[in-house]
């Protein structure tokens, strides 16, 4: 094993007390370290499906499975991130101290692919601002298992938050025209980049080829002709998608579909009895203190046969959520043992685009979406 892939390795087992590989393999007893197989020693298995997963049992509200791939010397982490179905905030926070430009050639990167899924009623588009995801449950007929979506989103930057609440799809549109409101042209007129007053569909229109209007004056769920934003606060508000995701969602979505947007950075999910915690950084602009937000959902909170969490559990929780990586950790582990030894290795399918931009040009975009969120998509 090579000294950067060690490092990496004991960064990802740095989620309850358990800082280093040697940390690990001291914690555990000889029978217990013959569970755990080596990442090099692991067959390498064809990755999950990025984005559709099945509800076996009732009550289930984790769904997915963690895995982890071996970058190549081209990849860059928002090429995994898209491939395997997250967004860039998510494969960052789950991957501290990796170059997100240049992971290098043989680096396994951790791909946080297991969901807890929100805590409200699972029907129509629930969308979660805190873990910049959007969950989609079709209707299903009486007796057949509910399936689920799930696509990573772009939210609102500080100050164009994205609202909650619950609203409906009012309108779809195919290839929008987008009318730059006037805040926005303003905006770029004095950044030196005047906008036209409507921009026409094609590869320079913010709003990529597909739009879901809300019941919310001003906000859509749509494409962008931007996808390394996908998984940021980048926009004045709206919500987006990758075109590919957007593209597929809008098919099934149909005019009427209930919309509910939540912000809970701090989620517990059940399956097959394990009882699972995720954290995420809460929003910088967050009116809820993160501490007072905690203490309320453990305090509800119930262990697998219906007791409170007692004050052992309690403490790997709070320990978890001071070090957020947005990974779903089992709540009676007090290490990373559990977690580590259930990653599958997947196969790296990152395709290489000819038409793709080059490193440079996508550093310069990302700074771009950072910085000014150029598509303000107020109004169609």
């Amino acid at each position: 094993m090579t000294a950067r892939r060690a490092l990496l390795l004991a960064a990802l087992l740095g989620l309850g007390g358990c800082a280093t590989v040697d940390d690990l393999w001291s914690s555990k007893d000889k029978d217990d370290a013959a569970d755990f197989v080596p990442l090099e020693d692991r067959p390498v298995e064809e990755p999950q499906d990025p984005n559709a997963f099945t509800l076996g049992a009732p009550g289930q509200s984790v769904v997915g499975e963690p895995e982890i791939v071996f970058a190549t010397d081209a990849d860059t982490l928002s090429d995994l991130a898209r491939t395997y179905g997250l967004g860039y905030d998510e494969i960052i926070a789950a991957n501290p101290g990796v170059d997100p430009w240049l992971p290098g050639a043989g680096t396994p990167v951790l791909l946080p692919t297991q969901y807890v899924l929100p805590d409200t009623r699972h029907r129509g588009v629930i969308l979660n601002i805190a873990t910049k995801r959007l969950f989609y449950f079709p209707e299903v007929e009486e007796g057949e298992l509910q399936q689920v979506l799930t696509y990573p989103i772009g939210i609102g930057r500080v100050g164009w938050e994205t609202p909650l609440g619950a609203t409906t799809v009012v309108a779809k549109a195919k290839d929008p025209s987008w009318w730059v409101p006037a805040s926005v042209r303003r905006e770029h007129a004095e950044m030196g980049n005047p906008l036209p007053s409507v921009v026409p569909p094609g590869p320079d229109n913010p709003l990529g080829h597909r739009v879901l209007k809300l019941d919310m004056p001003g906000y859509l769920i749509h494409g962008t002709n931007s996808p390394y934003g996908v998984g940021m606060r980048v926009s004045h508000g709206c919500v987006r998608l990758y075109p590919e995701n957007i593209e597929f969602l809008y098919e099934l979505v149909a005019v009427g579909e209930v919309v509910t947007i939540i912000n809970e950075p701090y989620q517990f999910g059940q399956r097959d009895g394990m009882l699972y915690f995720e954290a995420h950084e809460p929003l910088e602009d967050d009116l809820e203190p993160a501490d007072e937000r905690l203490a309320a959902l453990l305090d509800k909170q119930v262990d697998s046969v219906g007791q409170a969490l007692n004050d052992h559990l309690r403490d790997h929780v709070k320990s978890v959520a001071a070090d957020p990586k947005g990974i779903a950790v089992s709540v009676y582990e007090y290490d990373a043992a559990e977690y580590m030894t259930r990653v599958r290795v997947v196969r790296n399918t990152v395709e290489i685009d000819p038409n793709a931009p080059t490193l440079s040009e996508v550093r310069e975009m990302m700074d771009e979406a950072a910085a000014e969120a150029t598509a303000d998509e107020e109004t169609l």
